[in-house]
């Protein structure tokens, strides 16, 4: 071959690898490098071209053209268990040639086929060469979904170029020295030097300047005017102590949903040391949001009727778009959304308590589905119940008919509120959801006994729940009798995991995607909750105590097997799911709409569309771990 020729070779086999991540971000010389050694060859349709009797590989390959099935050895029959196709752009076997082992997979041409090829020395060599395609093999499906924010955020490039974002570091807004006082200051010239320099608040520190306590202007009144308070005093007397911290690599995101959780408006910033380096108030995030946090926190928590509470709802669902826009991850996002309706529904409910006779009656109001797990996105209807005991003496039946009358108004309110009503009254007012705490104990027990389909659908939905209003230690306690009944019935879990099976994630054998009729996958049913109902069930069996899918992975996985890596690659692909979600949820979509969760895979960017299949990859890998688990 002429040098011309191959320089025409090398520059057609450079145009088509800079189509496709991670060769379009390599680095010049590993891609020049990747380019010259790669050989392009034909592999015809039902030919192997690379299985586990061949041995180590000795080459890796990346597909140019036509269609190459993974196989998983073992397997009598094509199931969507067994196989997975890849396409233009994608490579093999990753793991195999990296760890030097015989690959697990066979990989064989589907169709008529070109790949390119190289050594697997000139692989590792590749490796050292390029940390870009380092870190593509060996954090898959992290790399590609970093590549995704990134290109939402170019999206939004305009935006982000007039103002800072929420991934910016509490550390990068802080632009003054912090004040602080110690404990033993007298108080009237810890408040005057508040005045002097117009502070909104004081951090009260150590001898080494690590913060012990805080002081707000919104404590002048209470704790002071009120309450005749001593200003020869020490300010250590007046502190709230243990005040709320983050580090300063912390992003600003991180201290809105501290903010927004906790109801607070200053949250200190510390370094490694846990020492003092400055304040970041509500004030300080303003001008990342065109809708500010402490806005909506005011709207809802000075709400005094519904009318005030619909902007406040209006008002999340906008703020939460801005924070798409700005590339916030998925988990992040939907702890932010879960936080602000968490906060609009006990205002509804302390105002609706308001309004009705609860006098004697201990109670809780129950989130349950998505609101329970904290993966609140922009659309939902209502899933919730009441957990109540009464005093001694008392009758049950008239405390839960005046809580049934209070939980009406509530659920009219959160309707009025964008939440609509639960089309399966799946709700408070609902005698049957209206229930103590021994008789939901019993409830449970019940399904759990008796796993019939409607019990196991029940399971399902009641079984990720968490107090939002009221008695927290009824869902502590039920949590901890529930894992303790499930834990110790294995038939139950079995059920519950051949249940889970019966969903399958929308991969082609032929095409990428399995689509509906209408042409869409349906992002709820066909994507997160096949990680959910996985996640719940390895909860349940190894007793973790938490609601959300992505803790309960993380925690149940160091329990059951699942390496950290395996368990960072299968969270990545929930988030990325539930990140598909929210953008293709809509400031002027309905909660709840039908389609809300539709998405076209067409539509998607070609990066998109791979990390879609890639997630969709990762359910039916942890779906096949629990068909293994349970042998079905």
């Amino acid at each position: 071959m002429t040098t011309e020729a191959a320089n025409l070779l090398v520059g057609a086999s450079t145009d088509f690898l800079r189509n496709f991540s991670p060769f379009n971000r390599m680095e010049a010389e590993a891609l020049a490098f990747l380019a010259e050694r790669a050989v392009l060859a034909f592999h015809a349709r039902g030919s192997d071209i690379l299985t586990p009797e061949m041995g180590v590989p000795r080459h890796f390959y990346i597909v140019q053209r036509g269609k190459v099935q993974a196989r998983q050895t073992g397997s009598t029959a094509v199931t969507e268990y067994a196989s997975l196709n890849l396409g233009p752009g994608e490579c093999f076997p990753i793991g195999a040639i990296s760890a030097r082992r015989p690959s697990t997979n066979a990989y064989v041409a589907v169709e008529d086929s070109f790949c390119f090829q190289i050594t697997a020395d000139d692989f590792l060599h590749l490796m050292q060469l390029s940390p870009v395609f380092h870190l593509f093999c060996t954090q898959y499906i992290a790399s590609l979904l970093n590549q995704s924010r990134q290109q939402l955020q170019t999206t939004f490039a305009q935006r982000a170029a007039e103002q800072q974002t929420m991934t910016t570091t509490l550390g990068k807004l802080i632009n003054k020295d912090p004040v602080y006082v110690t404990a033993d200051t007298q108080t009237r010239t810890a408040l005057e030097r508040m005045n002097e320099l117009r502070l909104g608040c004081i951090v009260v520190v150590d001898n080494d300047r690590r913060p012990v306590g805080v002081v707000t202007q919104s404590d002048l009144l209470p704790r002071v005017i009120l309450a005749g308070f001593d200003l020869t005093r020490p300010i250590g007397e007046l502190m709230t102590a243990n005040p709320h911290q983050l580090p300063a690599t912390a992003s600003a995101y991180d201290a809105a949903l501290e903010m927004a959780t906790h109801g607070v408006r200053h949250l200190l910033v510390v370094d490694s040391d846990s020492i003092l380096k400055g304040v970041v108030s509500e004030r300080d995030l303003f001008s990342l949001q065109r809708i500010s946090l402490r806005q909506i926190r005011a709207g809802i928590e000075n709400a005094a009727d519904i009318e005030a509470l619909q902007r406040a709802s209006k008002d999340i669902r906008q703020l939460a778009l801005n924070l798409i826009a700005q590339g916030i991850g998925a988990e992040q996002l939907t702890q932010f959304i879960s936080a602000l309706n968490d906060a609009l529904t006990r205002r509804i409910i302390v105002l609706a308590r308001e309004q009705h006779d609860l006098l004697g009656i201990d109670f809780g109001w129950l989130a349950f589905g998505s609101e329970g797990r904290h993966e609140q996105t922009l659309s939902t209807d209502q899933d919730n119940g009441i957990v109540f005991r009464v005093a001694d003496g008392n009758p049950v039946d008239g405390a839960r008919r005046r809580l049934l009358a209070f939980a009406k108004t509530v659920n009219d309110d959160l309707a009025a509120c964008g939440f609509p009503l639960c089309k399966g009254n799946i709700m408070a007012s609902n005698p049957e959801l209206c229930l103590t705490l021994e008789e939901w104990k019993s409830r449970f027990g019940d399904w759990i006994r008796e796993p019939d389909p409607q019990a196991l659908l029940n399971a399902s939905i009641f079984f990720d729940f968490r107090v939002l209003y009221g008695n927290e230690r009824f869902g502590d306690q039920l949590r901890t009798w529930l894992n303790k009944a499930a834990k110790g019935n294995t038939t139950f879990l079995r059920m519950m995991a051949a249940n889970a099976l019966k969903v399958l994630p929308p991969l082609g054998r032929i095409r990428d995607f399995v689509l509906e009729d209408d042409g869409t996958v349906d992002l709820k049913k066909s994507g997160a909750r096949l990680f959910v109902d996985v996640a719940r069930i390895i909860a349940l069996r190894t007793g973790v105590e938490s609601s959300s899918t992505v803790q309960r992975l993380r925690q149940a996985g160091t329990k059951t097997g699942i390496t950290t890596e395996e368990t960072a690659a299968i969270v990545d692909g929930f988030n990325f799911i539930q990140l598909l979600r929210l953008r293709s949820q809509h400031l002027e979509t309905e909660h709840d709409a039908a389609d809300d969760n539709r998405i076209n895979p067409e539509s998607l960017n070609e990066l998109d569309r791979r990390i879609l299949k890639e997630a969709f990859r990762q359910a039916r890998k942890l779906q096949l771990r629990l068909k293994l688990d349970y042998q079905l």
